[in-house]
């Protein structure tokens, strides 16, 4: 059997340009040999690499013309962004340039031209369009509840995590484009502290079920805990907290030890707890919740 021809070592394993491994003198049938796949014109990976964003932007970057950077959907995967799942059967890689260069063009590839020149960061090596204006490109291309989440996450997980006023300055900037309003009235309902998609559809659900707005994983003031004690969706004046419980409360039996020996102490110091599963109906949420807080005082009509 024959054998391959090693590659230079020179040749990133992330991805090459044939131009390189010319120059390096690799001849254009060991180009096409069966353990590499070309994933763009003039790219080669190995044929074992995966097919995800990350893997696929590495591989694009060794062609990509200098000036350009990972934008929208794909940079929004890039930094983390919690995107709904219909937008992530978007395969192709979205790529911006600032006018006057041409926006990309190729198989797999979504080019789009700009016409100011934007913050940039380095993530992973990789150039991506800052998160703000990420969360900007994404209206026309996602659902209300799901910009909502996307702001929620730019409030909440970054370290520093960004502010109202950031995105509301970014937001007067997009005006003209396309789904300003749909961003602009998202603007209204993103909330600091938010840690996870499941808590932004869960506090939406409340509100408009007519039910008062609770604060987002604040502190609770307990008298006789040893430990600061937060929750997710949390009701001061009605003493009544809202926990979601995801799937690693369940299948991790140690974390799952600490929720109950930290809800119990909740409960001993007269607070409602209503925890909330994945598998939960939405009306049965509202029901309990509604009757907890008229239990504690609250009626429609109420300020808070």
């Amino acid at each position: 059997m024959h054998k391959r021809t090693e590659l230079p070592r020179s040749l990133s394993p992330d991805g090459f340009t044939v131009a390189e491994a010319r120059r390096a003198g690799v001849t254009p049938k060991r180009l096409h040999s069966t353990d590499l796949k070309a994933p763009f014109h003039g790219v080669r990976v190995a044929a074992s690499t995966p097919g995800g964003v990350e893997e696929m932007a590495r591989a694009y970057s060794a062609v990509m013309p200098i000036g350009h950077y990972f934008s929208h959907l794909t940079a929004a995967q890039l930094l983390g962004m919690p995107l709904p799942g219909y937008a992530l059967r978007d395969s192709r890689l979205h790529v911006s340039a600032v006018a006057p260069n041409r926006a990309p063009q190729g198989t797999g590839i979504a080019g789009h031209t700009v016409f100011s020149r934007p913050e940039l960061w380095i993530v992973g090596g990789l150039t991506v369009q800052n998160p703000v204006v990420v969360w900007c490109e994404l209206a026309p291309l996602v659902r209300l509840d799901d910009l909502i989440a996307l702001g929620d996450h730019l409030l909440g997980v970054p370290d520093p995590p960004f502010s109202v006023d950031q995105l509301g300055a970014a937001v007067e900037q997009r005006a003209g484009h396309r789904g300003i309003r749909r961003l602009r009235e998202a603007l209204e309902w993103v909330r600091p502290r938010v840690e996870s998609r499941q808590e932004t559809r869960l506090r939406l659900l409340l509100v408009r079920a007519g039910l008062p707005e609770p604060e987002t994983n604040v502190y609770l003031p307990l008298r006789y805990q040893r430990r600061r004690v937060r929750g997710d969706l949390v009701y001061l004046q009605y003493r009544t907290l809202v926990e979601y419980d995801g799937e690693q409360h369940r299948t991790d039996d140690a974390q799952f030890a600490r929720d109950v020996d930290r809800l119990d102490g909740v409960m001993a110091e007269d607070w409602r707890v209503i925890r909330v599963f994945k598998g939960t109906p939405d009306a049965e949420v509202v029901i309990r919740v509604e009757q907890a807080l008229r239990a504690r005082g609250w009626r429609p009509g109420s300020r808070q």
